[in-house]
């Protein structure tokens, strides 16, 4: 699915990673612990092809196809989607219009009920409002993995889902997070095979972890993988110790 090797990435003549080396398969999900300032964000948004985020060593392979060099929307029809940590609000345009126009986009037959999902996941009184809009932190976050699920990328990168959100939005945050890696036959339902689409997400509090399964996690600081290994184990770790703990290991090591 996503492979990355020796990725060195530059923002504003500055080298903020230094050698990342990255591979997450079809049907998992990975996870990018780290501080803030670690790079996680520059991780994200160089996979996205944010123009600033300037490449100046090594490859981005998405499904065996080089995408150094790609657009934004060249990426997105390939199935890569990204959740912004600070997404923008956009006047004029209701978030239920956007979602009918992407729901639009899907295979006959298996797009979704716009209304039942909004239902589902408490977002029916946004519908009619502008897109994040006076819209609180986790409503927010709410809005734009509502319209992440009905897109139905096949590469998800969820940047600092958990950051600013209070325990009642997290607790959704994290099923919205599991529908839209989810794959189904039919909107809203799981298939039979109990599969997943891939994703990263990155995060420095580690709290959606308490909602959602990940297949490995590793830890970035200092815009260098320092260690990879069970998401389980090392967001424990990292909760009591911190991430100056990471530094200590690695340094004994």
């Amino acid at each position: 699915m996503l492979e990355i090797y020796d990725l060195h990435v530059n923002v504003e003549g500055k080298e903020i990673l230094r050698g990342i080396n990255l591979m997450i398969p079809d049907h998992e999900t990975h996870v990018l612990f780290g501080p803030n300032g670690s790079g996680k964000s520059v991780l994200i948004s160089a996979i996205t092809g944010y123009p600033g985020y300037d490449i100046t060593k090594g490859e981005i392979l998405y499904n065996g196809e080089l995408i150094n060099e790609m657009e934004i929307d060249e990426r997105v029809r390939l199935g890569i989607s990204a959740l912004e940590q600070r997404p923008p609000t956009i006047k004029g345009v209701q978030l239920g219009n956007l979602a009918g126009m992407i729901n639009m986009l899907n295979d006959g037959g298996n797009n979704f009920n716009v209304t039942e999902l909004a239902v589902r996941f408490g977002m029916s009184k946004f519908l009619d409002r502008d897109i994040n809009y006076g819209f609180s932190g986790g409503e927010i976050k709410k809005s734009e993995l509502f319209l992440l699920i009905i897109a139905k990328p096949s590469f998800i990168m969820l940047d600092e889902p958990d950051s600013g959100v209070d325990p009642e939005h997290l607790r959704v945050i994290g099923e919205m997070i599991n529908e839209a890696l989810s794959i189904g036959t039919l909107a809203g339902r799981r298939d039979q095979t109990g599969m997943t689409r891939s994703g990263l997400i990155a995060t420095h509090s580690s709290a959606i972890l308490d909602y959602i399964d990940a297949d490995k996690a590793y830890v970035l600081l200092d815009g260098k993988i320092k260690c990879a290994g069970s998401p389980g184990i090392m967001m424990d770790q990292i909760r009591e110790k911190g991430y100056e703990y990471c530094v200590r290991c690695q340094q004994t090591q």
